[in-house]
C-alpha cells in the first residue's frame, strides 16, 4: 500500500461500485491543501493557468516550465489525492518528446498526465504506457485545438460526430489510457462513453451519466468577469468559505446532485 490513500486501481473500483470521482483544477500549495483536505480525489494541474492565473485567452500561451513550476507547488499540498497534470500545446507531437516531457511533470510530482486528442494520439498513449507513464485522455470540446475548433462549442452533436468520438474513447482506452475526461458533449453522449470504456470518465460539461465530474476552481469559486459557461455553478454562494464551498461540490457530485439538467447540455 502506499502513502497515497487515491490510486488508479482504487479510482478504477470506484467506477466499479458506482461511486462517483471528485476532481477540481489546482495551481499552488495552498489550494491543493485545501482541496485535499475536503476530500477531492483527483487534482488537476491544469493548462488552464494560462487562462485564470496569466490573462490569456486561451490555453495555447501555456510552456512546459510553466506547467512544471505549478505541478511542483501543487504536490506540496497534496497528501490524498491523486496528482494529475496537463501536458502542455506542442509538447507531445511524438512519441519520444510526449515522454521526455511527462517524465519532467511526474519528476515534479505528477502521478499521471493529461493529453488532447484521439486517433492522432493513440501512438503517443501507447509509447507512454510502456514506459510505465499513466496517461489520462481528453476527448471532446479540445481547448488545445480551439482555432482549428473554431470556438468554445458543443462537440458530438449529429450522430457521426458523436460516433466517432466513442470510437477514439475507446481506441485511447486500447492504447493504455487509465482515465478520460470528457469535455461539453451532449449529457446522452457522455453517458453512453462512460457506459462502453472499462476505464473513469470524467466529465466537464458532459452529463451526470460520466463516472465522475472535473471543473475549473476559479469557475466553482465563481471567480472571472467572462461569461459563465453553462455546466459550471458557482458553489460560493450560499458558502460561509471557500473550503464548504469545494466540500459542498464534492458532496454534490459524490450523491449525483451535479450536475443537474441546468448544467448541461
Amino acid at each position: 500500500m502506499s502513502n497515497w490513500s487515491i490510486t488508479l486501481p482504487e479510482l478504477a473500483a470506484k467506477k466499479t461500485r458506482g461511486e462517483k470521482i471528485v476532481a477540481l483544477t489546482a495551481y499552488d500549495a495552498t489550494f491543493a491543501q485545501v482541496l485535499d483536505g475536503a476530500g477531492i480525489d483527483v487534482i488537476l494541474v491544469g493548462d488552464s493557468l494560462g487562462m485564470v492565473i496569466q490573462g490569456n485567452d486561451t490555453t495555447l500561451a501555456t510552456t512546459l516550465e510553466e506547467m512544471a513550476y505549478h505541478t511542483r507547488c501543487v504536490a506540496r499540498g497534496v497528501k490524498r489525492a491523486l496528482l494529475l497534470a496537463d501536458l502542455p500545446f506542442m509538447s507531445y507531437p511524438s512519441p519520444k518528446l510526449a515522454a521526455e516531457n511527462a517524465a519532467r511533470l511526474m519528476r515534479e510530482g505528477a502521478r499521471m498526465v493529461k493529453l488532447e486528442g484521439g486517433r492522432v494520439r493513440a501512438e503517443v498513449v501507447r509509447f507512454l504506457t510502456e514506459q510505465s507513464i499513466p496517461v489520462c485522455g481528453h476527448l471532446g470540446l479540445l481547448p488545445q485545438s480551439i482555432h482549428q475548433l473554431g470556438g468554445y462549442r458543443v462537440q458530438g452533436k449529429e450522430d457521426r460526430s458523436a460516433q466517432n468520438l466513442l470510437e477514439e474513447a475507446l481506441l485511447l482506452q486500447e492504447a493504455g489510457a487509465r482515465l478520460l475526461v470528457l469535455e461539453c458533449v451532449p449529457a446522452t453522449l457522455g453517458e453512453e462513453i462512460a457506459t462502453a470504456l472499462d476505464i473513469p470518465v470524467i466529465g466537464i460539461g458532459a452529463g451526470a451519466g460520466c463516472d465522475g465530474q472535473v471543473l475549473v476552481l476559479h469557475d466553482l469559486l465563481g471567480l472571472g468577469t467572462g461569461k459563465r459557461p453553462r455546466f459550471v455553478k458557482n458553489f460560493m454562494a450560499g458558502a460561509e468559505d471557500i473550503p464548504s464551498a469545494v466540500r459542498d461540490y464534492a458532496l454534490a457530485v459524490q450523491n449525483g446532485c451535479f450536475p443537474d439538467d441546468e448544467h448541461s447540455f
